[in-house]
């Protein structure tokens, strides 16, 4: 049993740690970050940069010290299939590719749906204080409804229609 709560720890901090990173990234210029939100015709860019920030640093480290850990794999859920639909989707499928496929949040996607279904394991926060949510199972589904609902109030991708 300690293997099994070894690898999750494992899966828990390289995945948080990585989060939290692309969030201390973001925050070294938060005028940077927001001009990128505003290139991929995102509302309130300045908003969404400091939503990504906090989300981004907040849901890694979360997820790294496994303390609400449902909360933090829907929110690192969310930022990945955002990424996906935003960024990623058009170039193809592999990180090689010139602005990176979207291989990279497919499988940290897939590292979330994992921990959601196994839970944070014994050497946790969430453990040690005795919090056992049972959302864990709902963790991605709600992961992946925020991005839609996110996207949806504000995201405006370039119409493909074409105008008389």
């Amino acid at each position: 049993m300690d293997n099994i709560n070894a690898a999750l720890m494992v899966l828990r901090i390289s995945v948080g740690v990585s989060m939290a990173y692309h969030g201390l990234n973001k925050a070294k210029s938060v005028r940077g970050t927001a001009a990128w939100f505003s290139s991929l015709v995102m509302k309130w860019p300045k908003l969404q940069a400091y939503s990504a920030i906090a989300t981004e640093i907040a849901g890694g480290l979360g997820l790294a010290f496994g303390l609400m850990t449902p909360l933090c794999l829907a929110a690192v859920v969310a930022l990945m299939v955002v990424a996906i639909i935003t960024v990623h989707r058009s170039v193809g499928y592999f990180i090689f590719l010139p602005n990176g496929g979207w291989e990279y949040c497919a499988s940290i996607i897939a590292v979330c749906a994992a921990l959601s279904l196994t839970g944070p394991g014994a050497w946790s926060f969430d453990d040690a204080i005795g919090l056992n949510l049972a959302l864990n199972h709902w963790a991605v589904p709600a992961g992946i409804v925020a991005a839609v609902c996110h996207l949806a109030l504000c995201w405006r991708p370039p119409s493909s229609a074409v105008t008389p």
